[in-house]
């Protein structure tokens, strides 16, 4: 079914209902085994589908797939379409509609490529001057008296860019441009509603051109942001069999920035996730499985949460654990896994959580002998709605704009003191940059979850509804989601 307004849709979605069967699979299929499972996945499978994606960036304006393009909706269509064909899942497409920004900026006559980061106000601003903010930007003794009716300008490090924009506006800012700290155009978000004024980023080497301009003098600049809505999809795919009271679910975002194509960020986990959907249609399970791919992360995490919003009280109680896979082919890899149990970060996920977490910890070191590291719970990809749920979760990922130390260099090979992904939200996010060794053994990762609570939660706590909870939830009171992957 082809995307293109609400109203095709909605058409589409009808046409589905009808000539999709709605009862049960028939039970004849073997169940779901977990090394039956992981040895029918090949990489040459999950390359042919990364480059199906790649094609569908590189065919819109920009070679991207962010939401409400061609190249995004083009990924939706094929997901649709290629789950339809299984005749094996109930199919849900989610309409929802996602805050846009777009920005321009000149400084001194001179343009500059921009990105307006989520959250930002609208705004225009024309022929301030541009002040430079001491250091980082992360104490408000860094911005000076002379910014009050001026555009701040801050070097990214250390704090998040919300704290930026905070501290300028608090100061007088009538602006706010943070330049990037390594090379590429800066994307990220302030992570939520906040005090601020118009706040884009810009990329190292622009930054420098306008630091250097204004140690000979004055520097102004025109700035303008404009907000609009964007009407975007998450896809739904269900197993007709199983018991639909006791779910898993299994879920990975479609959508990539502006920058490039995002083959790894996170073509790699939507591609991983549908793999495995794909090759489960050949058993059947005693749980239900839910796989969804959501929109709008890269916005701040938009369409896990509408999602997780829109569910009834009673439909969240049927989902026994949320598991997530973003960013699984990283040139520069590490293993890592949710710390589900608050060990090394002190956070604990709903009951659930831990359990997830030691599934995976036993099966790479016990089936294929690969050390894995946990990461933490900090709110920056779609388990983050889950968590705020009460849901239990956990997920996989081979690492974002984390640096290489010198013990995952000595456990996994690559470049100590590099990220993890060097290409992470830029145009060479592509095919050609991903490591299929390690995308390969996550996506059997994903495998054996699927498989193991295909057949049985016994390994999980007894169901407990929401309703019937107290402030049990170690999370509730110390988890913050920041809302998107890059917030720093």
């Amino acid at each position: 079914m082809k995307l293109s307004s609400y109203a095709s849709v909605l058409a589409a979605l009808a046409s589905l209902s009808e000539s999709a069967p709605t009862e049960p699979v028939a039970r004849d299929l073997p169940l779901v085994q977990s090394n039956q499972l992981r040895r029918v996945l090949l990489r040459s499978e999950l390359l042919k589908k990364g480059n199906i994606l790649q094609d569908f960036a590189y065919a819109t304006e920009g070679r991207n797939r962010y939401i409400g393009t061609p190249g995004h909706n083009s990924t939706v269509n094929y997901l649709v379409e290629t789950l339809d064909a299984l005749n094996y899942y109930d199919i849900e497409v989610q309409p929802f509609t996602v805050p846009s920004a777009s920005s321009t900026l000149s400084v001194s006559g001179a343009e500059y490529e921009s990105a307006p980061m989520t959250f930002t106000p609208a705004g225009a601003i024309v022929a301030a001057p541009v002040v430079l903010v001491a250091n980082i930007g992360c104490d408000a003794a860094d911005y000076p008296a002379e910014l009050a009716g001026n555009i701040a300008l801050i070097s990214r490090g250390t704090c998040t860019f919300a704290a930026k924009a905070t501290f300028a506006k608090a100061a007088g800012a009538i602006g706010t441009i943070i330049y990037n700290n390594v090379e590429g155009l800066l994307q990220g978000t302030l992570g939520g509603e906040g005090d601020y004024a118009p706040t884009v980023g810009i990329s190292l080497a622009d930054g420098q051109t306008i630091v250097a301009a204004l140690g000979s003098g004055t520097v102004t600049a025109d700035l303008d942001v404009d907000l609009s809505e964007i009407l975007t999809y998450n896809v739904l795919a269900t197993t007709k069999g199983g018991d639909q009271n006791n779910i898993l679910a299994v879920g990975a975002h479609t959508d990539s920035v502006q920058a490039g194509p995002g083959i790894n960020d996170n073509g790699s986990g939507s591609i991983g996730i549908l793999e495995v959907a794909i090759k489960l249609a050949s058993f059947s399970t005693n749980n239900a499985i839910r796989f969804g791919w959501w929109s709008g992360e890269e916005e701040g995490l938009l369409g896990a949460e509408h999602y997780v919003s829109t569910l009834s009280q009673e439909e969240a109680d049927k989902i026994r654990l949320y598991i997530n896979f973003d960013m699984i082919a990283s040139p520069n890899f590490v293993y890592e896994i949710y710390d589900g149990d608050g060990s090394a970060f002190n956070l604990t996920g709903p009951p659930g959580s831990a359990e997830v977490e030691k599934l995976w910890e036993d099966f790479y070191r016990g089936e294929v002998d690969i050390p894995t590291k946990p990461t933490e719970f900090d709110g920056r990809s779609d388990y983050g709605p889950f968590l705020d749920a009460g849901i239990a979760a956990g997920g996989l990922t081979s690492g974002a704009d984390g640096v290489k130390t010198a013990q995952e260099a000595e456990w996994y090979g690559g470049t100590e003191g590099i990220i993890y992904d060097p290409n992470y939200h830029t145009a060479r996010d592509t095919v050609e940059n991903l490591n299929v060794g390690v995308w390969i053994q996550l996506t059997k990762g994903i495998a054996h979850a699927v498989a193991t609570y295909g057949r049985s939660f016994e390994t999980l706590p007894a169901k407990v509804k929401r309703s019937e909870r107290s402030e049990k939830r170690a999370v509730s009171a110390g988890f913050q989601r920041k809302g998107g992957k890059l917030v720093y």
